[in-house]
């Protein structure tokens, strides 16, 4: 009954295992953006934010709110698991649909090897002997494993993990809390990592802002799983929203702590384990050491995990509608996962971190070109979705809220690096070429705006 019922209201036959709960997506969210997220590029954003980090985590949190907000007004009218591909083609047209697909496929293909080379290196930090490319392959072939498993096993993966972080977290915040009181390394309480005069810059802090929104990639991908949901339409909206302002306010708390047992931003040994040295000073060498593990075991398992399962699931989408070879859209006939598209992102991934094996801040920002493009898109597909084509009267739901997100959105892209730019323009410009090809030569499936 479930599948003919899907099938009918999307026009899908009802393939992938509906086995998640509202939790369990929640969960998935959390588990996406690491709630110690900021364990791993501190430095950078420290750096970069003149020591503003908790300010630059703050609006990165409020912009991605309003993004957050239109991909559960869309979760709720297209149930489907194409993400922001779905929604800009239902929302918008086929053409606009696929080139969203295209540029959250660079987020998704380049985030797992982002994820698992920053954990690599954390591990190299305290095991130099083993070589950064065992470490990959271990990564990469444990979560390949468990993704074609199924959905469910992930789901349980995913909350043993969750609870492991947030009890490194805690640690953390408790050790620094003390290490303030007591002034350890001159530490004193200050609002200057929210907002400091003399070194605030709209420039300044925007650029910060355009690494950290990394961390909060991941609230999206929760949509990626509509049709694995069996806690109704709303479900995937709310999971979305909420997940997002919790890791907000975590982010904000522990780069705060961070920040004020280490101001001076510029004598960090290294921008890339900035954090572990925070904190060894903090609580010693034992807590460095299990900081690094936890970011670790967070980015190279649990987060590369589900963004392993996100991006299968947007190729996936994309190849039922034969935008991508067809084969991605192969389901595996007892565990119900498509698991040639989640083999593929295992080999992509480990050509990406082959290349960028050196320059994770320049990854970063590649990752973030693709996923901020496709938020520009998924803002206007709300717009004309509700507006336009539902007739809705809602202005401030439907076009205030939407435009703000825009803006916000609009403004960190625009001071993401040339290199990102570059990249990033060289693949829309491969996917428009791509386009062109199908409508020329390819066979396309005709999709059905009515959802009703």
């Amino acid at each position: 009954m479930a599948g003919s019922s899907n099938e009918k209201q999307t026009g899908y036959k009802q393939e992938l295992n509906r086995a998640l709960s509202f939790t369990d997506l929640l969960i998935y969210g959390l588990i996406f953006m690491v709630p110690i997220a900021p364990f791993g590029i501190y430095g950078q954003i420290a750096v970069g934010s003149h020591g503003m980090v908790a300010l630059a985590y703050a609006i990165g949190m409020v912009g991605m709110l309003f993004t957050a907000i239109s991909y559960s007004k869309m979760s709720s009218a297209i149930p489907i698991a194409g993400s922001v591909y779905s929604y800009a083609q239902r929302g918008i047209n086929d053409n606009v649909g696929f080139i969203a697909g295209w540029l959250i496929l660079l987020d998704y293909i380049f985030i797992p090897a982002l994820l698992y080379l920053v954990s690599a290196v954390a591990l190299a930090d305290i095991v130099p002997q083993v070589p950064v490319l065992v470490w990959l392959i271990i990564f990469i072939a444990f979560n390949t494993v468990i993704n074609i498993r199924g959905i469910v096993f992930t789901a349980k993966t995913n909350k043993i993990i969750l609870l492991l972080e947030f009890i490194v977290l805690a640690v953390f915040i408790i050790v620094g809390i003390a290490a303030i009181a007591q002034h350890i390394n001159g530490a004193t309480f200050t609002f200057k990592p929210l907002f400091n005069a003399s070194q605030f810059s709209i420039p300044t802090v925007m650029g910060a802002v355009s690494i950290a929104v990394l961390s909060f990639l991941g609230f999206d991908a929760i949509s990626t799983l509509s049709e694995e949901s069996n806690g109704g339409k709303k479900a995937v909206g709310r999971a979305t929203v909420f997940s997002l302002i919790i890791v907000g306010v975590l982010f904000i708390i522990q780069t705060w702590v961070a920040a004020l047992i280490f101001p001076n931003y510029n004598a960090f040994k290294s921008q890339d384990t900035a954090f572990y040295q925070v904190a060894g000073i903090a609580g010693g060498d034992w807590l460095r050491i299990v900081t690094i593990v936890a970011t670790a075991v967070s980015w190279g398992i649990a987060d590369a995990l589900v963004a392993q399962t996100a991006i299968s699931r947007i190729l996936y989408s994309m190849a039922r509608d034969r935008k991508l070879p067809h084969i991605l859209a192969k389901i595996h006939p007892k565990y119900k996962t498509p698991y040639v598209s989640t083999i593929l992102v295992a080999i992509v991934s480990l050509i990406v971190t082959t290349i960028f094996a050196s320059q994770i801040g320049k990854l970063a920002s590649v990752v973030n070109f693709g996923a901020l493009s496709s938020f520009l898109l998924l803002h206007l597909a709300v717009m004309n979705y509700y507006l336009r084509k539902q007739k809705s009267k809602n202005y401030l739901a439907y076009f205030v809220m939407p435009l703000i997100g825009f803006l916000v959105i609009g403004f960190v892209w625009w001071n993401l690096d040339s290199l990102a730019k570059t990249l990033g323009f060289s693949w829309l410009a491969i996917g428009i070429v791509y386009l062109i090809f199908l409508k020329i030569f390819g066979k396309n499936i005709k999709i059905s705006d009515d959802l009703s």
